[in-house]
């Protein structure tokens, strides 16, 4: 993998999650390269080659934290944060030194068990939370649409020991791949670890969009059976399989006692 400096101007960037003010990359690109990963439409290299980190990161990231109220930062929006470059690397923890230090915090998300890592500074900081994305039951199945990801074990085991060291935990299970993901399997996964279960459908833009692409080259291989309607679930929010699902939620959370919250 080439890695290569770049100068940006803005690190800190406005977050569109509702509960955060703002979120940041310590990555421009991600070496997991899930097929159906949004990052990839904005993608400025190809991440099978190249990924790009900050010049200056620490500097310039300071620059852009003066003057704001110290609060919660979200970290994994467009990339995870402990992809294989991190042992190397070290820009997510140079971040998070920063904004312990500045007496920021932290929602983080990632599918890699290298985030144990960083437990102690978790613990420096005000009501962090740290969560895992899981949209496979089985790793057979993983494996086709996420080749380069960590195995589900590992972020489990993971998010195990992050609970047990009194840190917040949250699964996201995203995306529900229509006929393919097993729902209450993963939520069966989860819970033991989680004190709240986010789950996301899965949900396309355009035909012409790079995750669309190889999600539909996974499918043709694989899946030639779903090919034919997939397009229909896939680009529709208001399609029989997500009302289903919003149903199959409904009836996994009477069953559970962690909080389950759908975004279908």
């Amino acid at each position: 993998m080439r890695v290569t400096k770049v100068s940006c101007d803005k690190i800190l960037k406005p977050c569109t999650l509702l509960t955060f003010n703002y979120q940041l990359d310590p990555y421009l690109g991600c070496e997991h390269i899930c097929s159906y990963c949004y990052g990839l439409n904005q993608a400025k290299t190809s991440w099978a080659e190249e990924i790009l980190i900050y010049d200056d990161l620490v500097e310039r990231l300071s620059d852009q934290l003066s003057g704001l109220e110290p609060q919660t930062i979200y970290i994994g929006m467009n990339s995870d944060p402990y992809q294989q470059s991190e042992k190397k690397y070290y820009q997510t923890r140079s971040v998070l030194e920063l904004l312990a230090e500045r007496g920021f915090s932290v929602s983080i998300l990632t599918k890699s068990g290298l985030v144990v890592r960083d437990i102690e500074l978790f613990k420096l900081m005000p009501s962090p939370s740290v969560g895992i994305s899981l949209a496979f039951a089985d790793e057979d199945t993983r494996k086709r649409f996420e080749k380069k990801a960590p195995p589900n074990q590992e972020r489990l085991a993971a998010l195990q020991k992050i609970k047990a060291a009194g840190i917040r935990t949250y699964t996201l299970i995203c995306p529900v791949m229509p006929y393919i993901s097993d729902l209450e399997i993963l939520a069966d996964m989860a819970a033991p670890y989680s004190e709240e279960i986010w789950v996301y459908s899965l949900q396309m833009n355009s035909a012409a969009d790079q995750n669309w692409k190889n999600l539909s080259a996974v499918l043709k291989q694989y899946y030639p059976e779903l090919v034919a309607g997939y397009e229909e679930t896939a680009f529709s929010g208001d399609h029989a399989y997500w009302h289903g699902l919003k149903s199959e939620v409904k009836k996994i959370r009477k069953n559970q006692r962690v909080t389950i919250i759908d975004k279908i």
